[in-house]
Parts: C-alpha cells; sequence; structure tokens
C-alpha cells in the first residue's frame, strides 16, 4: 500500500501509529481487519434484535418465536425479519393478525413437523 493512504488512513491514530511508517502500516491494516469483521457482526447484531423485537411481540399474544415462526411457514407468509420488527413495534394490530393466522397454521400442524395432521395420518 501505498505510504500516503497508509498515513491518510492512519490520520488520528494514537501515538507514533500516525506519523511513523512502519507502525502507522500495522495498525492501518488492523484496522481494516477489525473494519472487515465488523460488518459481518452489524449484521448478526441487527439479526438477533429483529428477533427478540418479534419474540417480545409473539409472546404479547400468547406465542414462542418458534411457533410464530413455523406458522408463518406454514401458511405462506413471506415476510423477512426486519420488517415484523417494524410491524411488532409500530403496527402492533397489523402484527395481531399475522399472530392469529400464525396460530390457526400451528394448531392445525402436527407437533415436530411441518405436516398438516390430515396429511400424516393417511
Amino acid at each position: 500500500m501505498n505510504i500516503d493512504k497508509v498515513f491518510k488512513l492512519a490520520k488520528g491514530f494514537f501515538g507514533r501509529s500516525k506519523n511513523c511508517k512502519s507502525l502507522a502500516r500495522e495498525r492501518v491494516e488492523k484496522g481494516l481487519e477489525y473494519n472487515y469483521v465488523s460488518r459481518k457482526l452489524k449484521k448478526r447484531d441487527f439479526r438477533q434484535f429483529w428477533i427478540q423485537r418479534i419474540n417480545a411481540g409473539a409472546r404479547q399474544h400468547g406465542m414462542t418465536y418458534s411457533d410464530f415462526q413455523r406458522g408463518l411457514i406454514a401458511t405462506g407468509v413471506e415476510i423477512n425479519r426486519k420488517i415484523l420488527s417494524e410491524l411488532a413495534v409500530s403496527e402492533p394490530y397489523s402484527f395481531k393478525v399475522l399472530v392469529d393466522h400464525s396460530k390457526n397454521a400451528v394448531s392445525a400442524l402436527h407437533p415436530k413437523s411441518y405436516i398438516p395432521l390430515e396429511k400424516q395420518k393417511n
């Protein structure tokens, strides 16, 4: 990497890391590694956050997150977690409709699979 580019990226670092070539290069490379990893962790953190919000909304209506998702899959509702979490927080009535759909679907499913009960008896 060009040393001018390194110094530009090292601007604001503490101590000699901002103006000593070898230290600046090491700190910039490490910083870029942390940056790469953090972009992946950000996605993980947001997914956990959305699942927590959906779970809280589903539990208000007497369902767990896993049963809620199972029911949505069985009914064919394809809304991602981000939108579901927004619905749980900002549109509680719309979310309740989805929970009711999910409850009806889960009651018609086999306890351990996505197969409806009437199909499994045959």
